[in-house]
């Protein structure tokens, strides 16, 4: 086939995501595109091939068999390409390996510890990024990813469990009687703006705060605990240092919320004795908790 005879990659993949995601919405989060730039690719693909690639499916779009056919050979044909990416990859010279890790646990977990795998393991190379949720492995080129797991995982994904999530009330010593009295400000983060409200429901007996106020991270909640600003629900990976020295109390322990914290990496990608090595590592350190 001549190469003018093959339609626009970038057309070509907002066709498949919208197939596979279902919805053109979803599919312009995935490829990081507004609606309608989505919208136009797709269009654009079907004049190119003169055929119609979607139709109306109540309030949204599904493919028509045609587009259906096509998006399905695209997906295979990308899923050769990261295949063939990740052996290349594989069979070259040694590469660093690029952990990511959410902002928040990577600051107060994480990097407080990394030290300590480098120190045992001087010849492989860590180096380190921070995101949340879904990522694209090849794009974003991480070897592997810490997340927690509440999105929807790709079944591309190989998925090993690391720890599940705790989370309790953390405090200095001097806010302990607030705390307990009931006259404290509850600290939270935006990232999940309902958490106060989940865990004080399934503690019932637990004192009530006078007032949430939201950040908008964990590791900057954590900071406005420790600097006496009020009381943070915070997951226990994140406080347990601080807690460990006497800097925080957790008078009410750390309960878990029903969530968990894995280790992601794609099927199609091997796992070297280096990479082996950091995952040992990173399982020891979270049983530690």
């Amino acid at each position: 086939m001549k190469r003018t005879e093959i339609p626009s990659l970038d057309d070509l993949r907002a066709l498949e995501a919208v197939a596979r995601l279902g919805s053109v919405r979803a599919a312009a989060t995935e490829l990081a595109l507004t609606h309608g730039a989505v919208s136009r690719r797709v269009s654009k693909l079907g004049m190119d091939i003169g055929m119609a690639l979607l139709e109306a499916d109540g309030r949204g779009v599904r493919p028509t068999a045609s587009g259906e056919t096509l998006a399905s050979a695209t997906g295979q044909a990308l899923g050769l390409i990261s295949g063939a990416l990740a052996a290349i990859r594989t069979s070259a010279a040694p590469a660093p390996i690029v952990l990511s890790c959410e902002r928040s646990l990577a600051m107060r977990w994480l990097i407080p510890r990394l030290s300590e795998f480098q120190d045992a393991y001087p010849a492989i190379e860590v180096h380190l990024s921070t995101g949340g949720g879904a990522l694209d492995f090849a794009r974003e080129r991480v070897t592997v990813a810490i997340r927690r797991l509440d999105f929807a995982l790709d079944p591309g994904w190989a998925v090993t469990a690391l720890m599940p999530e705790r989370v309790g009330p953390v405090m200095p010593p001097s806010l302990r009687g607030t705390f307990d009295s009931g006259d404290y400000v509850a600290l939270g983060s935006r990232t999940r703006p309902q958490a106060w409200q989940a865990w004080l429901e399934g503690q019932p007996t637990a004192p009530r705060p006078r007032s949430v106020r939201l950040l908008d991270h964990h590791f900057l909640m954590l900071e406005a605990a420790l600097g006496g600003l009020g009381v943070a629900l915070s997951p226990q990976a994140i406080a347990a240092s601080e807690v460990k020295a006497g800097r925080l109390e957790a008078p009410a322990g750390f309960t878990a919320d029903g969530t968990a914290y894995g280790l992601i990496q794609p099927r199609t990608s091997a796992i070297s004795e280096d990479l082996s090595a950091l995952r040992t590592w990173l399982m020891t350190q979270a049983a530690a908790l």
